[in-house]
């Protein structure tokens, strides 16, 4: 302790104008400064070199439009949010309930998300899971129905006049009239059931 107090008050600080003197500083004197050249000295590459570069790295991003479904590494997880990178300049968050089904979802799966905006108010991509899975239940459907094919739903619930059946995601309303050739008075035992 006395030998760090006596070294402390040995210690030599040199005065300003010592300091001004001898050139310590390497900063420029106030009055000497010029706003106008200061961000010319700063140039590293040539415009020509700094435009390919700036090229270059625009290849690098994807080029991603609203309204895409596109596939997303999950990158990190908590119970409101999940985080989903696109390749974009930023990740996107999908809210946790639009994967709750997804049970075994972790970091580093791919899933699949809709583009609803690249940039929010505060700058943020806007993505969504449940969008992105109507989206390719609807192509689904519709394919089957171009090529006459008969599909399964499950069928979910009994309703006034007929059931709610879910097919690939969607729910949808199968009339009363539609469920059998014969007319049916019990709805209830197709509820649970595949058809």
């Amino acid at each position: 302790m006395e030998q760090t107090k006596g070294a402390i008050e040995n210690l030599e600080v040199p005065t300003p104008q010592e300091i001004k003197k001898k050139g310590y500083s390497n900063q420029q004197n106030p009055v000497d400064f010029d706003w106008d050249t200061a961000g010319r000295k700063r140039e590293l590459y040539p415009e020509a070199e700094r435009l390919k570069m700036e090229a270059l790295y625009s290849e690098t991003m994807k080029m991603i439009g609203e309204g895409e479904v596109i596939d997303g590494t999950v990158v990190a997880m908590n119970n409101r949010e999940v985080v989903v990178n696109i390749g974009f300049k930023s990740d996107g968050v999908i809210p946790a309930s639009e994967v709750r089904y997804n049970n075994g979802l972790k970091v580093g799966d791919l899933l699949e998300v809709y583009v609803e905006s690249q940039e929010d108010l505060s700058g943020q991509l806007v993505l969504s899971h449940k969008k992105a899975r109507t989206l390719r239940s609807w192509e689904r459907i519709n394919a089957a129905m171009d090529n006459n094919e008969i599909i399964h739903g499950f069928v979910k619930c009994r309703t006034k006049g007929g059931l709610i059946v879910d097919v690939f995601g969607i729910e949808a309303f199968l009339p009363g009239s539609q469920i059998d050739v014969k007319p049916i008075r019990d709805y209830d035992v197709y509820v649970g059931k595949t058809m």
